[in-house]
């Protein structure tokens, strides 16, 4: 049973490209991982595109540990009062669509919240931009609020 279900979860991810997997228009997002990863009602985990939110926890050995950076409970928070429990729009990118991780990527929206853009607006991210479409944009947002020192930018850190 066990081996069924590694076998599936390594054939689901590793064997099977990505634009096999149905990737979803819109959800329900279920729960907040953390400042930037969400699970939705599909039970897929998606992660925001161009971002890159403090941890809250990291890996030691084979276990998570709960050791938050700064800014990184206040990140997920504020994710979690952004979408958790609502419907979110999702915008997929071309040239990349999993991570190394079997994340979904994605551009997240609420209403007319592009979600990825406002955690960098609040200065509770940093720029990640491999792909190139909102990269511009998000630049000028975490230029801004670096210019501000809202959030991680603060020098109260």
């Amino acid at each position: 049973m066990l081996f069924s279900f590694y076998f599936f979860y390594f054939f689901v991810f590793f064997v099977v490209p990505v634009s096999a997997v149905s990737l979803p228009r819109s959800a329900v997002v279920e729960k907040v991982i953390d400042g930037d990863t969400v699970r939705l009602s599909t039970g897929q985990l998606v992660r925001y595109i161009g971002v890159d939110t403090p941890e809250v926890r990291h890996r030691v050995g084979d276990r998570w540990v709960y050791a938050p950076e700064p800014y990184a409970e206040k990140a997920m928070a504020f994710n979690k009062q952004l979408v958790e429990g609502k419907t979110v729009h999702l915008e997929w990118d071309e040239t990349e669509q999993a991570d190394r991780h079997g994340r979904l990527l994605a551009y997240l929206f609420v209403g007319n919240t592009f979600v990825n853009q406002t955690l960098l607006d609040k200065g509770l991210a940093r720029l990640y931009c491999r792909q190139k479409k909102y990269c511009l944009l998000f630049a000028s947002t975490e230029a801004a609020a670096k210019l501000a020192q809202r959030g991680i930018w603060s020098r109260a850190r």
